[in-house]
């Protein structure tokens, strides 16, 4: 057996597992005396039964850490049966990547062992059960808001392809006045044709100050064929409405023991409080989790790249972090950034000037990381420095380092300064 030095062992009793759909592999690594005394090595089905046995296995060996890493979802399943009875790692593929060449499940779950052993890898931040929870449901939402868009564009698309230029005319295709004149074409697509006069005088309020563009808007080749597909696209997109009604509910419902944070989130300048929610879903309202803000800031993929390879710096671009904290990040940004009288559009306007508008978005997105850190942690709300600070802070600083060169150039020729803080 390989002798490792006590130095080196950061856990003496750590099981690695490697993930499947199918099975899980899991290496038991125990070390006494610097040595490694067992290494046993068994396979476990991913079903429920099967988990709970591994379980029992591993209290039988008095595990101090579990390390697996993680796949897709597969590893969810375990992690929720073993995270109340053993310390779990959650670790990125990235940072347990074996060389090339002799690769197999065992020696994959070989490897995660003992890296976890060894103290080599970082485990990725996993929330407590309610924040995951919670985290699912605004994800899930995010994803059936980009499912509606996309069933708006095939609508549209289908529009174009017919002649009818609605979406060039109206802002919302699924809007009040535009609805009423899509289910009028598609109850009587021929009458529609004959007479878009009559459609677009369905158009409502302000909509109704458009109704020479509308009328031409709505002149094309509207048949029976697009009448049926466009009401097919259109059940689609009301059932899309229905469900993001029903998940906003239960979002409500899930919020409610992070309301406080969710509201001092909300008093950043660009943050809504649906963007303060996926907020408080990505990164729990637990900032001990996080050494700093810095660290915070890395996980989320805000942090630039180091590195450095014979003494020359080359890319330092930013990792992919967190995609979703990072995407309503970005979009918090780019509201603050058109704020007026803001210290955020402040910034970014100052940023803009050295750098390009995206990267400035991104330094914006890491200062509202970093401001939601401390509301949280503070439980406090966000106070805004205002526009002006940023000239007024370089104006106290630029007074600063004249008196400090003054005092050096008289020091240099022998006087004594005495600096009064009261003047």
């Amino acid at each position: 057996m390989p002798v490792i030095d006590d130095d080196e062992i950061a856990y003496g009793r750590v099981a690695g597992m490697d993930i499947s759909k199918r099975d899980v592999k899991v290496a038991v690594r125990l070390i006494e005396n610097g040595r490694v005394k067992r290494l046993k090595v068994r396979t476990f089905a991913t079903t429920t039964p099967s988990l709970l046995r591994l379980r029992d296995w591993l209290t039988e060996l008095d595990i101090e850490l579990v390390a697996m890493e993680s796949t897709g979802v597969y590893w969810k399943p375990l992690f929720l049966v073993l995270e109340d009875q053993f310390r779990c790692w959650l670790l990125n593929p990235r940072d347990v990547k074996r060389v090339p060449g002799n690769k197999t499940d065992v020696k994959d779950a070989e490897w995660i062992a003992r890296m976890a052993q060894l103290g080599l890898v970082t485990p990725s931040f996993v929330p407590d059960i309610p924040v995951r929870e919670l985290r699912e449901l605004t994800r899930y939402r995010s994803n059936v808001v980009r499912d509606r868009t996309r069933a708006v564009q095939r609508l549209q698309d289908l529009l174009e392809s017919a002649g009818i230029k609605l979406s060039s005319t109206v802002s919302d295709i699924t809007g009040k006045s535009a609805t009423a004149m899509l289910h009028a074409m598609i109850n009587d697509p021929a009458g529609a044709m004959s007479d878009p006069r009559q459609v677009a005088d369905l158009a409502l309020v302000r909509m109704r100050s458009k109704l020479p563009e509308l009328t031409e808007a709505l002149t094309g080749h509207f048949t029976d064929h697009h009448a049926r597909l466009a009401a097919t696209m259109m059940r689609q997109i009301n059932d899309l409405d229905t469900l993001l009604t029903d998940l906003d509910q239960q979002i409500d419902q899930e919020i409610a023991p992070f309301a406080r944070a969710v509201d001092h989130l909300e008093t950043i300048p660009g943050v809504s409080r649906r963007a303060a929610m996926i907020i408080v879903s990505e990164i729990g309202i637990d900032m001990s989790r996080f050494t700093g803000t810095d660290r915070l800031a890395s996980w989320a993929g805000l942090s630039p790249g180091n590195n450095e390879s014979a003494g020359r710096h080359l890319s330092t671009r930013t990792r992919k972090g967190n995609r979703s904290l990072r995407a309503v990040l970005f979009q918090c940004a780019k509201a603050a950034a058109r704020t007026h009288s803001t210290y955020l559009a402040a910034k970014y306007a100052d940023l803009c000037t050295r750098m390009k508008p995206t990267k400035a978005l991104v330094a914006i997105s890491r200062i509202i990381l970093e401001t939601c850190h401390h509301l949280i942690r503070k439980d406090t709300d966000y106070h805004d420095l205002g526009p002006t600070y940023l000239n007024e802070y370089r104006r106290r600083d630029l007074d600063k380092n004249r008196i400090r060169r003054a005092r050096t150039i008289l020091e240099t020729n022998g006087y004594t300064v005495t600096h009064n803080d009261a003047a």
